[in-house]
């Protein structure tokens, strides 16, 4: 399992992928806003969607875990 966690803390913005889903490398999974900006989170890898851990509006903290992907 691979964890995605937010590089920034910001609020999420926008949810571009769902449970299930297969992603590859570089594919936007979620996009966080902070400081008035948009910040896309890229899957690490390859993968299964398997987990969500936020919703969008969500605030989330530097180093949250947002995904959780299965290689």
């Amino acid at each position: 399992m691979t964890e995605v966690a937010a590089e920034i803390s910001g609020s999420v913005w926008k949810i571009e992928c769902k449970v299930g889903d297969s992603v590859e490398v570089e594919q936007v999974l979620l996009i966080l806003e902070s400081m008035k900006m948009e910040i896309p989170v890229e899957a690490p890898c390859a993968g299964t969607v398997q987990e969500i851990r936020v919703s969008e509006g969500e605030h989330v903290d530097e180093d949250a875990v947002l995904v959780v992907l299965k290689k």
